[in-house]
């Protein structure tokens, strides 16, 4: 199967994993640049919660730049995990968990963490703060972009994006990376 010219490797693998696996829900390429961009600035140790089929996780070791950055990343599906294990099964930079996200509280700090949008409680500033070290960044995925303040969601107020974005513990900002996409970037101070 041929793929944009623009897409690393990685990526494109991880597109063919995808496909094969017939999951359909994956990191976005404008949120994947972002990532790679972000992960080319980290070392330490990056997260992904919820990793499905490996795309978003693809996108980030895309950006790693050295030996001394690793990612981990957790998938509660054992046939999604096992799927994104094969993109990575030679990488030894790379760990993928058949697990639920929970596993990865205990192997933080993280110097970048990227997750869905997704369960308000699971990923609200308090459930990862502590997961971040100073000066670590932290990537939500998944928004609809919103002109409004406080930000509307489905004719609800959006606490999680509120939340994130007027946290004294981050410095953060809501970022377009399509016309009906925004991703939450927030840098712990």
């Amino acid at each position: 199967m041929s793929h944009p010219p623009d897409l690393p490797p990685i990526v494109n693998r991880a597109f063919d994993v995808s496909r094969r696996a017939g999951y359909v829900s994956f990191c976005r390429n404008e949120t994947g640049r972002l990532l790679a961009m972000l992960a080319a600035t980290r070392d330490g140790t990056m997260a992904e919660f919820g990793t499905g089929c490996g795309v978003g996780t693809a996108w980030l070791r895309s950006g790693v730049r050295g030996e001394k950055a690793r990612i981990v990343t957790a998938e509660v599906d054992p046939g999604l995990a096992k799927a994104a294990a094969e993109i990575f099964r030679d990488d030894d930079q790379v760990e993928v968990l058949a697990a639920d996200w929970s596993t990865l509280l205990d192997r933080g700090p993280y110097s970048l963490l990227f997750l869905d949008s997704g369960d308000p409680t699971e990923v609200s500033v308090d459930a990862v703060a502590d997961l971040v070290e100073d000066g670590g960044i932290v990537v939500l995925d998944d928004f609809v972009p919103c002109e409004l303040w406080p930000p509307i969601t489905d004719g609800r107020v959006d606490t999680l994006r509120e939340h994130w974005l007027t946290d004294e513990r981050f410095t953060a900002v809501e970022v377009m990376v399509a016309s009906d996409a925004s991703t939450i970037i927030a840098t712990k101070r």
